[in-house]
């Protein structure tokens, strides 16, 4: 196990940092999404989410991706979330 990554630490280099940005802009302009609607979804997320479970907001990562249907090999867009969760609500509702 890599402590660095273990402890928020990245290794990455610029270059890759910037390739990974390019392809989210990439995406975002293939998916004719607009920054707003997809801020608007992640809030939505985020707030449907924290009604069961108590999350790391600052661990949070949900991001616009491409890949290819299983069924036949299309390019589609797709949503992608990593959320940390800290704890589940005790909620006696459900």
């Amino acid at each position: 196990m890599d402590l660095f990554k273990f402890f928020g630490k990245s290794n990455k280099s610029s270059k890759n940092v910037a390739k990974e940005r390019l392809k989210l802009v990439l995406v975002h302009d293939r998916s004719d999404l607009s920054p707003k609607f997809l801020e608007m979804v992640e809030g939505d997320i985020i707030r449907v989410i924290k009604e069961y479970a108590e999350i790391d907001e600052k661990g949070l990562d949900i991001k616009l991706t491409r890949m290819k249907r299983e069924t036949d090999n299309m390019p589609m867009s797709a949503l992608v979330a990593n959320i940390p969760i800290i704890k589940i609500k005790d909620n006696k509702k459900y």
